[in-house]
């Protein structure tokens, strides 16, 4: 056999041999598709990819994220609350399939309105869940929040009015009033 052959018979191998690693490499990863929704209507979000512990993918909700065969627990956020919401789900990935994974989240719109000697005015709200503060809204800012149960502390200047329990239910649009 002439050298010139020997060295195309090798690359053939090579070549062969590549592309069924490259096979069995594909053939044993999965798939993990992701849909948030907000009150029931789509939403963006994104997803983290955990498994036992340790963070092996993260991406936006909508594109499929490759995975190895195997259980995850995958972490689905909701973009644009306040409060950050979250929902956590645990998946099993098949080789060769896409498993999938859902969260619905119930929210809420607030909006605070500060008003001080009966016109508009520049202030802040300071909201509250269970002690641990969630963020802030300016005057006229409306935040989109889970629903649930809060405590808003408006401040003007130096002083402020306190808004204990305020109840936000799904879908609803709430606005506060302050007036210094």
């Amino acid at each position: 056999m002439s050298m010139t052959r020997s060295i195309a018979a090798l690359t053939t191998f090579f070549a062969a041999f590549a592309a069924m690693s490259v096979s069995v490499a594909h053939a044993q990863q999965g798939r993990i598709a992701c849909t948030i929704t907000e009150n029931g209507g789509a939403a963006s979000g994104t997803a983290i990819v955990r498994q036992n512990g340790r963070d092996v993918s993260t991406g936006s909700c909508g594109t499929p994220l490759s995975v190895a065969a195997g259980t995850y627990d995958v972490t689905l956020r909701l973009d644009g609350a306040l409060d950050r919401p979250e929902q956590t789900k645990r998946v099993t990935v098949r080789a060769g399939q896409t498993a999938s994974a859902t969260a619905d989240f119930a929210t809420a719109i607030l909006e605070v309105r500060i008003t001080a000697g009966g016109r508009r005015a520049a202030g802040m709200a300071i909201i509250t869940r269970n002690g641990v503060r969630i963020g802030t809204l300016g005057s006229g800012v409306s935040g989109h929040l889970s629903a649930g149960t809060y405590d808003v502390v408006v401040r003007y200047r130096t002083q402020e009015r306190r808004f204990d329990a305020v109840s936000l239910t799904k879908g609803q649009r709430r606005a506060l009033s302050a007036a210094f």
